[in-house]
């Protein structure tokens, strides 16, 4: 009983807790996905996102306000394409950036890399660092971005939202038939993601198997011996835009696979299942047909 009302008193001081914190309009003090400790006086009012899953996230947190940059490719929502653009996630122009001045910049740790994060730290930014490695991840890094620029009632509102629409994708698909699944990024080099990944994740809760989850990397390149190997259920390919790519078709002429010989070769575009964002759920659910199709040819 104490406890609750100490929580509710909590609560009103600060306007909302949050993940057992208590975040005042100032000072911020949250820990991104080093493990880090990033400070704030006040929240952020000038960010700049090093990655278009980013940028995205931030609008789904009520914050798209708060951007002043971004990297190439972040189109969406609508108006994310009107952003000043600094480079691209690999390589960004440390000119630019500095003559954005931003109070924050947000990178992404797996992507933009370790060299690029440790010099904009050295310039003098303060960068706060995200990965996802599952699901719940991108409502929690929505949920972070919400504490850093002043808009976590709004994010918390999403975010609970979204997580309730997992749940029920979840609940729907317990107990199915696995499914083996072989992922392809690209096909030359041949490259998939292991189980460490958050496709890993969103394919499990299809109720499917990664083939190659049990990869060292995040993101091995394979080889064609080792596909037919494994022999996948499924072949599940990405590419890079909202097409069918013409070399899921290479597969055919392997007619033994079992994903080719029952017709399972299938797409998903790249925005709605490698971008990590709440618009992921709209490729889970397409995959989460895909494997049902499988299951019940």
């Amino acid at each position: 009983m104490l406890y609750r009302i100490a929580t509710t008193i909590l609560s009103m001081v600060c306007g909302i807790l949050w993940a057992g914190l208590c975040f005042a309009d100032s000072p911020i003090k949250i820990q991104d996905a080093r493990g880090n400790w990033i400070e704030l006086a006040v929240p952020a009012s000038r960010v700049v996102a090093l990655a278009p899953h980013i940028v995205e996230n931030f609008y789904s947190a009520g914050a798209g306000g708060t951007l002043v940059g971004a990297v190439s490719y972040s189109d969406y929502p609508e108006q994310a394409k009107a952003l000043p653009e600094i480079g691209n996630y690999k390589s960004v122009s440390y000119e630019s950036l500095l003559a954005l001045a931003p109070d924050l910049v947000v990178a992404w740790g797996s992507g933009n890399g370790d060299e690029m994060i440790h010099k904009l730290e050295s310039l003098g930014f303060t960068v706060f660092v995200t990965e996802s490695r599952s699901l719940e991840d991108i409502a929690r890094n929505v949920r972070m971005f919400g504490v850093l620029t002043g808009t976590a009632e709004a994010a918390d509102r999403t975010a609970s939202a979204w997580l309730d629409r997992l749940a029920a994708l979840k609940k729907n698909h317990q107990h199915l038939a696995p499914v083996s699944v072989f992922y392809q990024v690209w096909n030359d080099p041949l490259q998939t993601l292991n189980g460490e990944h958050l496709i890993s994740d969103v394919i499990e809760t299809c109720g499917g198997h990664n083939a190659f989850a049990d990869a060292v990397v995040l993101a091995p390149k394979i080889s064609i011996e080792s596909v037919l190997e494994r022999n996948p259920d499924a072949i599940i390919a990405s590419g890079m835009g909202e097409t069918r790519p013409e070399w899921l078709n290479d597969w055919k002429v392997y007619p033994g696979l079992n994903a080719v010989k029952n017709g399972n070769l299938y797409h998903v575009p790249p925005d709605i299942i490698q971008r990590h964002t709440f618009r992921i759920i709209q490729g889970m659910e397409l995959i989460c047909r895909q494997l049902q199709t499988v299951r019940n040819p």
